[in-house]
C-alpha cells in the first residue's frame, strides 16, 4: 500500500459492488436495534461511551482520562455500569484475519533497549497479544503511546487490561449494551476496493456469528468503507463519521457536513456522526439532516461538558459520544425524565426531586443557537 495523497476523482467507484453471501434479507433489518431505525426516531437522548468508559489522554492532568484502559473488556463493562446505551470502539484486522479492538494505527513498545513502532494491521494475532498485560504469567511488552504533538508517553492507567478481539467483546460484555463499531482505516493510505472488502467481510463474519440481539451501529471516517459496509449488509445501520469541516482532507468527501449528508443520502446510510464543533458552527445543518431522515450523533471534547450536551439535547441532536461517562450519563438521565413545571425549577414527576435544569423559551433558544457559532470561533 503506497502512502500518498488522493484526490476524490482517484477513489474507486463503488456503485457496482456486488452483494455477497453476507447480505441479509430485509426481514431482518435492525434486529435488536431499538434506538436507531430507518424512518423513525426515538425521543430518548442517547449516550455512547467513547472507547468504553473514555479514551486515555495520557498527557492530561485529569485522572479520569487515565482511569481505565481504553478499548478493553474492562472499560466496556465499566461504562455499562453507568447506563450508557452503547460503547464505541475501533476495529482493525490483523495480518492473519482476526478483527481486534485498537484505536491507533501503530503500536509502540519499549523493547530491546529502544522504542519499536509496528502497524497493528501488519501483526499476527499472537504478536498483537504480546503487548500490554498478559492473560497468563508471562510479561507483555511495555506499551507506549505517541501523542499528536509527537511526544511519547508510557501507557499507564489506574486499571489496566489486556488487548482484546471483537469476538471477545461480544462474549464478555453485557449483551444488553449496544456496540458502535468504528471501522478503522489509516487516513494516509489509499486502499484498493478488494482490500476494504476483505477486511469488512472478516469483521462482518464475527458480527453475524456473535451479535445475537445486541444493538449494533457501524461507523467509519473512510467514505468507501462506509459505503461498502452498507452494500455488504442491510441488517445494521451505518453512520458516516466526519470532522464537520474542522480539518481539511485530500478526499473532499470528508471536508464538510454537506458532503457527509450527500454520502449518506446517495448511499443509503442511516446517519452522521460529526465532531460537535462542526454542528455548533453550523446549527442550521441539524434541520437539513433531519429533513433527510438521518440520525445525528456528535463526538469531541465539548461532549464532556454538561452544558454543551444539554444544548445539543435542546437542538434536536440524537445523542453524544463521551469520555466522562459517569458525569454525562447522570446529567442526561435528568434530561430524559418526564418533568412538570414548578415555581423553583423543574420537578421530576417520579421522585419529585427539584432540579436546576435550565429552561429556555423559543426566543432564548434561537438566540443561543445564533450565539454558539460566535463562541466556538474564540
Amino acid at each position: 500500500m503506497a502512502l500518498k495523497a488522493v484526490h476524490v476523482s482517484d477513489v474507486p467507484n463503488l456503485d457496482h459492488v456486488p452483494q455477497t453471501s453476507l447480505s441479509v434479507p430485509p426481514s431482518r433489518l435492525f434486529r435488536g436495534t431499538v434506538i436507531f431505525r430507518w424512518g423513525s426516531r426515538s425521543s430518548r437522548f442517547t449516550v455512547i461511551g467513547h472507547r468504553g468508559k473514555g479514551m486515555n489522554a495520557l498527557s492530561s492532568s485529569d485522572r479520569r482520562m487515565k482511569s481505565v484502559k481504553e478499548n478493553s473488556i474492562l472499560s466496556f463493562n465499566e461504562a455499562g455500569r453507568f447506563g450508557v446505551d452503547f460503547v464505541e470502539f475501533d476495529v482493525q484486522v490483523t495480518r492473519d484475519d482476526c478483527p481486534v479492538i485498537f484505536h491507533d494505527n501503530f503500536i509502540l513498545a519499549q523493547e530491546e533497549g529502544g522504542i519499536t513502532e509496528k502497524r497493528a494491521t501488519e501483526l499476527t494475532l499472537a504478536e498483537f497479544f504480546s503487548y500490554g498485560p498478559q492473560r497468563d504469567v508471562q510479561i507483555g511488552k511495555t506499551m507506549l503511546r505517541k501523542a499528536k504533538d509527537g511526544r511519547v508517553y508510557n501507557w499507564t492507567v489506574e486499571a489496566d487490561d489486556s488487548l482484546c478481539t471483537l469476538q471477545e467483546a461480544f462474549l464478555k460484555v453485557d449483551p444488553h449494551l449496544g456496540f458502535n463499531i468504528e471501522l478503522k482505516f489509516d487516513d494516509n493510505i489509499v486502499y484498493r476496493e478488494d482490500e476494504l472488502t476483505h477486511a469488512l467481510q472478516v469483521i462482518l463474519q464475527v458480527v453475524f456469528e456473535c451479535a445475537k440481539d445486541r444493538p449494533i451501529i457501524f461507523s467509519s471516517f473512510q467514505p468507501d468503507a462506509a459505503q461498502l459496509i452498507r452494500k455488504l449488509q442491510n441488517t445494521y445501520p451505518v453512520f458516516f463519521l466526519t470532522n464537520g469541516g474542522n480539518e481539511i482532507y485530500s478526499d473532499v468527501r470528508r471536508n464538510s457536513l454537506d458532503e457527509a449528508m450527500r454520502i449518506c443520502v446517495t448511499s443509503g446510510l442511516q446517519g452522521i456522526v460529526s465532531e460537535v464543533r462542526g454542528i455548533f458552527r453550523n446549527p442550521a445543518m441539524i434541520q437539513r439532516i433531519k429533513e433527510a431522515n438521518l440520525n445525528l450523533l456528535t463526538y469531541g471534547q465539548l461532549n464532556n461538558v454538561t452544558e454543551a450536551v444539554y444544548m445539543q439535547h435542546l437542538m434536536g441532536i440524537d445523542g453524544v459520544i463521551v469520555d466522562l461517562v459517569e458525569e454525562i450519563t447522570e446529567a442526561v438521565s435528568d434530561f430524559n425524565k418526564p418533568v412538570i413545571d414548578a415555581e423553583d425549577g423543574l420537578v421530576d414527576s417520579g421522585s419529585m426531586k427539584v432540579t436546576t435544569r435550565p429552561k429556555f423559551s423559543e426566543r432564548e433558544l434561537s438566540f443561543l443557537l445564533k450565539l454558539i457559532p460566535e463562541l466556538i470561533r474564540h
